[in-house]
C-alpha cells in the first residue's frame, strides 16, 4: 500500500478505500469459509472438528499454503481487474484481516480475557459456536455476517422463545 501511494500519490484515496474494501471483504470470506467450508467440506469438515474436540491444539492451515491461496486467488486476480496499485492495496486489506482473524481466534482459545471486553464478547460467541457445533456464530473476529444472514446463536434463540401472555 505505501508502494502504490508512493508511486501515484494522487490516488491515495482511491488505494486507501480499496484497502478498506480489501478489510470488509476478508470479513465476509471469514464468514463463507468457517459456515461452507469448514463445516461441510468432507476432509476439512474432519479436521475442523479436531479444532472442536482439542480447543487448545494447535491446528490450522500451513503459511505457505495461506500464502499460495492468496497469491492465486485474491492478489493474482485483484491486480490483473483493477491493476498494480489497487490490486495491492486490496490484497493487503484481505491479508490484515486474515491476520487479525488467525490473532482473535488464537486469543479466543489461549488468552484470559476482562470481563466485558472485545475479547471476551468474541470468546463467548465463540463458546456458543463450539457448543452448537453447525448451528450458527460462524464469524470469528466479528459478528457482523452472522446477523446479516440471521445465525447469530444469541438472537436466534431470543426470537425462538414463545411471547409472554400479557
Amino acid at each position: 500500500v505505501a508502494l502504490a501511494l508512493y508511486r501515484t500519490p494522487d490516488r491515495w484515496l482511491a488505494v486507501s478505500l480499496t484497502f478498506v474494501i480489501g478489510f470488509v471483504a476478508w470479513t465476509f470470506v471469514e464468514y463463507m469459509m468457517h459456515r461452507y467450508v469448514l463445516h461441510h467440506l468432507t476432509y476439512i469438515k474432519d479436521q475442523h472438528a479436531k479444532h472442536h474436540d482439542d480447543q487448545k491444539a494447535l491446528f490450522g492451515t500451513p503459511t505457505w499454503l495461506s500464502l499460495l491461496v492468496f497469491l492465486m486467488l485474491v492478489t493474482g486476480p485483484a491486480i490483473t481487474w483493477v491493476g498494480l496499485e489497487l490490486g495491492c492495496a486490496f490484497s493487503a486489506g484481505m491479508m490484515l484481516g486474515y491476520l487479525g482473524y488467525t490473532l482473535a481466534h488464537y486469543c479466543i482459545h489461549h488468552w484470559n480475557a476482562r470481563s466485558g471486553s472485545y475479547l471476551f464478547r468474541l470468546k463467548h460467541r465463540h463458546a456458543l459456536h463450539h457448543h452448537f457445533d453447525d448451528q450458527g456464530n460462524f464469524g470469528v473476529s466479528n459478528s457482523i455476517w452472522d446477523y446479516v444472514f440471521r445465525t447469530n446463536i444469541a438472537v436466534r434463540r431470543s426470537e425462538s422463545k414463545p411471547a409472554e401472555a400479557s
